[in-house]
C-alpha cells in the first residue's frame, strides 16, 4: 500500500523574518540593560522558531487513511485526486474555490492537491491541501484507492 509523509515546514524566509524580533527586543531593553536585551532577544527568537516548527502540519497517506494536519479521512471516501501548481494552483485557491471546501493551505507552499470527497454526508465537497510534491501525494492517494489485486 502506498505511503506518503510530508511536513509543511515554514519557508526559510519565515525564519529570517522572525529574526527581526532580536534587534527589536534589544532596542527596547537597551536603555535598561544590554544583557537583558540580548537574553530576551534569544528567548523570543527561540520561541518564534519553536512555534514555526510546532505549527508545521503533517500531510500523510498511511494504511488507507489521509491525514492533513488535524483532519483525517479514509481513502474509500475520496475520489480521483488532482495535483495543481503555478497558475492552476492559484485558480484553485481563488476564483474556482468552493467556500465549503476544507483547506490546509500554507502560503509558503504554492503547489496543492484537490481531494474530492465522495461521502454524501460530508458537507465539504473537497479538500485543498498544500504540498511541495503534489504529484507524489496525488499518486499515493490514488494508488491507495485501488482495490488490491485478487480481491
Amino acid at each position: 500500500m502506498p505511503q506518503y509523509r510530508e511536513k509543511l515546514w515554514a519557508s526559510p524566509w519565515s525564519f529570517i523574518v522572525t529574526a527581526l524580533v532580536m534587534p527589536a527586543s534589544i532596542l527596547v531593553l537597551a536603555p535598561i540593560s544590554m544583557f537583558a536585551g540580548f537574553v530576551t532577544a534569544a528567548v523570543l527568537y527561540g520561541g518564534c522558531v519553536t512555534l514555526l516548527i510546532i505549527a508545521s502540519p503533517v500531510v500523510k497517506v498511511e494504511d488507507g487513511v489521509i491525514t492533513a494536519g488535524p483532519a483525517t479521512i479514509s481513502v474509500d471516501l475520496v475520489g480521483q485526486v488532482e495535483p495543481f501548481s503555478g497558475p492552476e494552483a492559484s485558480q484553485e485557491r481563488g476564483p474556482r474555490l468552493d467556500v465549503r471546501a476544507w483547506m490546509l493551505i500554507r502560503g509558503w507552499v504554492d503547489p496543492l492537491v484537490k481531494i474530492p470527497i465522495v461521502d454524501e454526508t460530508d458537507p465539504a465537497p473537497y479538500w485543498l491541501v498544500s504540498s511541495r510534491h503534489p504529484q507524489k501525494l496525488a499518486a499515493a492517494i490514488n494508488e491507495s484507492r485501488r482495490p488490491a489485486a485478487g480481491s
